[in-house]
This record gives C-alpha cells, sequence and structure tokens, in this order.
C-alpha cells in the first residue's frame, strides 16, 4: 500500500500520533513521507504493508511499536559544527563570560537537547578541548538527548563515515580527536568522556536534577506548533541556570514567545534569562560572585561528570 491510497483520515491518524508523541508537526503534503519511513517498521513487527501498520497502532499499538514508529518520523538531519556560527559564538563570547562568572565553583554543564546522531554534542566537546588549560581542573558534563533511540545508539557509538567527518570537522580537529577504522572514524575516549547520551522525549519535563549553563536546542522548534514550542521552552527554562544562555537555529525566534527571556547582547539567535540581563545592567560591584543555581550532576541510570586534568 502506498500513501495514494492511504484514505485521509489514516493519513490525519498518523500526522496526530507523530505530533501527540513528539511535537513534530507533519503538513499533509509530506505524507508521502510515511510510505519510506515506515514500511520497515511494518516488516519490522510482522505487517505485510502500512494498512496492517495502521490497524495495528489504532488498536494495540504497545510502546515498541509506538517508539518506533515516532522514532522513523524524527527528523535527525545534523552535521558536526553545523551552521558554524554558534560555535563560534560559543568559543569567543559566551565561554570565556562563563569561564570568569564560574571560576569560583569549577564546574561547567551543557545540554545538547536534540543531539540527534551526537555530532553537535561532540562538537560542543571539542570546543571544550580547544579551551585547554583555562578548563583544567574543572568538572565538565554535557548531557546530550534525543527522542530517537537508534540515534541515540549510533551518537554512543561514536562512528562516523568519511562523508559524516568531511561534513564540519577540520583536518587537525579530525586527527586529533578520531581514530580511522577502515571506512569509519571513531570518536577517541578523550572526546567521548565529556558526554552522556540518553533518550528524552522533549515534550516531558528533564530527566535529570540541578541546572546547565549552556543548551543547544537548534532547529527544533520550526517543526513545532506555538503551543508546543511554549512547552518546550518552559522545560528548557526550568533547568537552564539563571545566568545559563540557550542556542537556538538561526532561523527560530523566541521572541514573544514566552515571558523571562531575552537576546543576548552582540549574538545571533542566543538568549538568556531576564535575571541575567539585569545583572548585567548592575554595577560590577554589587553583583554576586555566583548567579547561577547550585549545578548538581548526574542524571537517572547513574551518570556523572567528568574533571579536567585530574587523572
Amino acid at each position: 500500500m502506498t500513501t495514494r491510497q492511504l484514505a485521509p483520515e489514516d493519513v490525519s491518524f498518523l500526522i496526530g500520533l507523530v505530533q501527540r508523541h513528539s511535537g513534530i508537526v507533519l503538513p499533509p503534503e509530506k505524507a508521502y513521507l510515511f510510505e519510506s519511513r515506515l514500511l520497515p517498521v511494518a516488516s519490522r513487527f510482522g505487517c505485510a504493508d502500512l494498512r496492517c501498520l495502521i490497524d495495528r497502532l489504532r488498536t494495540r499499538p504497545g510502546t515498541d511499536l509506538l517508539e518506533a514508529t515516532v522514532d522513523a518520523m524524527t527528523i535527525n538531519e545534523t552535521s558536526f559544527f553545523r551552521d558554524s556560527r554558534p560555535f563560534d559564538q560559543l568559543r569567543r563570547q559566551i565561554l570565556p563570560q562563563l569561564l570568569e562568572r564560574r571560576a569560583a565553583v569549577r564546574r561547567l554543564r551543557l545540554w545538547s537537547a536534540a543531539a540527534s546522531t551526537g555530532q553537535e554534542a561532540y562538537s560542543l566537546a571539542m570546543c571544550l578541548e580547544e579551551a585547554g588549560e583555562r578548563l583544567r581542573g574543572w568538572q565538565v558534563e554535557i548531557l546530550a538527548s534525543d527522542i530517537s533511540v537508534s540515534a541515540i545508539a549510533k551518537a554512543q557509538k561514536g562512528s562516523y563515515s568519511q562523508f559524516e567527518v568531511q561534513r564540519g570537522v577540520p583536518a587537525p580537529l579530525l586527527v586529533r580527536h578520531f581514530t580511522q577504522n577502515g571506512k569509519q572514524w571513531q570518536v577517541k575516549p578523550g572526546l567521548k568522556k565529556y558526554v552522556r547520551f540518553f533518550q528524552h522525549n522533549l515534550l516531558s519535563p528533564p530527566r535529570f536534577s540541578g541546572s546547565v549553563d549552556i543548551v543547544f536546542l537548534r532547529n527544533v522548534l520550526i517543526y513545532m506548533d506555538e503551543p508546543t514550542r511554549r512547552r518546550i521552552v518552559g522545560h528548557i527554562l526550568s533547568r537552564l541556570a539563571s545566568d545559563g544562555y540557550l542556542f537556538v537555529g538561526s532561523t527560530e525566534s523566541l521572541t514573544g514567545l514566552v515571558e523571562g527571556l531575552v537576546p543576548v547582547p552582540g549574538a545571533h539567535a542566543v538568549y538568556q534569562p531576564v535575571a541575567a540581563a539585569t545583572t548585567r545592567a548592575t554595577p560590577a560591584a554589587s553583583r554576586p560572585t555566583t548567579a547561577n543555581r547550585p549545578a548538581e550532576t548526574g542524571i537517572r541510570r547513574g551518570l556523572s561528570s567528568m574533571t579536567i586534568g585530574s587523572s
């Protein structure tokens, strides 16, 4: 069965199912994606065609089938140092400011909130490695989550094709942080140690405790409707330090979406809580020594932070 043979109510059902469980809004004209992406799922669960799969989803989907269906319909387009600009802003503006403000606690925590197959999280880790001696002795942790179980599995392996590493990894960083294994490039343990991958649906509250200093939530909200965007950003703000930074995609704007966030001066598509803007306007002598909430480490299943230069 092809999508051309799907009844309009079946298309509407699949679109609604994907939106309820992932927040992604698929326009009807994208219905052709159901055939190419869901036929393998149908085969995996013993269904001969999409009609069988849809009937199963309507009557007795089960957690595994629902998860596989939503997983197949999620968007996993990514690359190392994608768009480059946010990583340049991180290196030149954001990271130096945070290193100064966190000097007393010597702790830094980042969250790649839609990590896909891991390229963004490993790009962040490479940025931290470039900081070198400035982070020696610091506790550093990169949390990396995604709704897709298959994407997280690939991210955890840290193995990428020649094409994938050529999309964004400069030659010096490739040699420093990857080992070639046949046609694949494997992330070295020295880089992997920063990152803790886990499955997480952004429609739900964060699965970890404590605050984070930087969140990358890039090229995600464009696929959501406005109520869903507000809900997700609200979850992000529940964990973002009061002087933390939220990066979104270059075509995404949070202005007017939720209260309590303002653009960071001199940066593009980067936001901070209003409290941080107030702090910037306060004379330096009267500012508190630490503006962030206590940054606890660890999430469920025993994830922990790394101390740089401690071994």
